[in-house]
C-alpha cells in the first residue's frame, strides 16, 4: 500500500528555516521531519511513497538524490582521466519514493488529486508533512478495513486550530468543522487510509481536502475516526521544531520506534 505524503506548502509560520527549503525538509536530529515521518511508516512495512511537492519542490528530489549517495561507502577512482565510482555498501531504506510536482499554490485537496495517476484504483495512506506520532499504522489499517467506509482518519486531542470532529459511539465522524480556541476536541491529526473512492470528491487545485471533501464525506456517513490517546505533534513553529529536537537529543521521542 502506497503512502502520500503532503509536502508543497509554503510553511509561513515557521519562515526562519522555510525561506530555504519547504517545511517537511526542515530537519530535526539532523535529519528532516518528512523522513522521520517516512521511517514511521517503514518501521510498519510500508515502504512505497508518494510526495506531494509544490513549494521549492526541487529541495526534495535533490535531496532523494543525494541520499543513495551519503548513505552508502564509496570509492571514487580518478585514474585515466575519468571517474570510476564503486559502491562497496549502502545502509538505505527500501523505500521507493515517487516526488510529483503538484503545483506551487494548489490546495491540499488539488494535491492529492493530482497523484491519482501514480495510486490507481487502490487504498492509500495519507498524511501531512509536517507532523509526527507514535500511532500503531497496523492497527489504523484493520480499523479502517473493519468498517468499510471510505476514509479513516486519525483523532488526537491537542489544543490548536485543527478540524474538530463530532464523532458518535461506533467511531463515526458526523461532522467536520474548523477548531475554535475554546475548543477541547478531538482533532483531525493526518494519518489517514483512503479508499480511491475518495478521488471522486476532489475537484481542481483549488479543492482544499479539509474543507468540502471531508464535510461531504462525514454527510454520508463516510468518514470514520480511529482514535489516538498516544503521543502526536506537528510542526507548525520554531518552538514546535525545537521541542521535538529537544526529544531528539534526549532519547526521548516517542515516533522513533526503530533503530539508529
Amino acid at each position: 500500500m502506497k503512502v502520500v505524503l503532503l509536502a508543497g506548502g509554503l510553511g509561513t509560520r515557521i519562515s526562519e528555516e522555510s525561506q530555504f527549503k519547504p517545511k517537511p525538509m526542515i530537519e530535526i536530529g539532523g535529519k528532516p521531519i518528512l523522513w522521520h515521518i517516512m521511517k514511521e511508516y517503514s518501521y510498519y512495512g510500508f515502504n512505497e511513497f508518494v510526495i506531494c511537492a509544490g513549494y521549492k519542490q526541487y529541495v526534495i528530489k535533490e535531496w532523494f538524490d543525494d541520499y543513495f549517495l551519503h548513505n552508502s561507502d564509496v570509492t571514487f577512482d580518478f585514474k585515466d582521466g575519468a571517474k570510476k565510482v564503486t559502491i562497496h555498501s549502502q545502509h538505505c531504506e527500501p523505500w521507493t519514493v515517487s516526488v510529483v510536482d503538484t503545483g506551487l499554490n494548489t490546495m491540499t485537496g488539488g494535491r492529492i488529486k493530482r497523484i491519482q495517476p501514480y495510486i490507481g484504483n487502490e487504498p492509500f495512506m495519507m498524511t501531512y508533512g509536517d507532523g509526527v506520532c507514535d500511532v500503531d499504522i497496523q492497527e489504523l489499517l484493520k480499523f479502517h478495513q473493519s468498517h468499510g467506509k471510505i476514509a479513516t482518519l486519525t483523532a488526537v486531542i491537542q489544543e490548536q486550530q485543527k478540524g474538530v470532529l463530532d464523532i458518535d459511539n461506533e467511531h463515526a465522524v458526523h461532522s467536520f468543522r474548523e477548531k475554535k480556541a475554546t475548543d477541547g476536541s478531538l482533532i483531525n491529526g493526518g494519518y489517514m487510509v483512503l479508499n480511491p473512492e475518495i478521488f471522486d470528491y476532489l475537484d481542481g487545485d483549488s479543492c482544499v481536502f479539509e474543507q468540502a471533501p471531508l464535510q461531504k464525506l462525514a454527510e454520508q456517513g463516510q468518514l470514520m475516526s480511529y482514535t489516538h490517546k498516544g503521543f502526536w505533534q506537528c510542526m507548525d513553529n520554531k518552538r514546535e521544531m525545537d521541542l521535538l529536537e529537544k526529544m531528539l537529543a534526549k532519547g526521548n521521542a516517542p515516533w522513533k520506534k526503530w533503530e539508529d
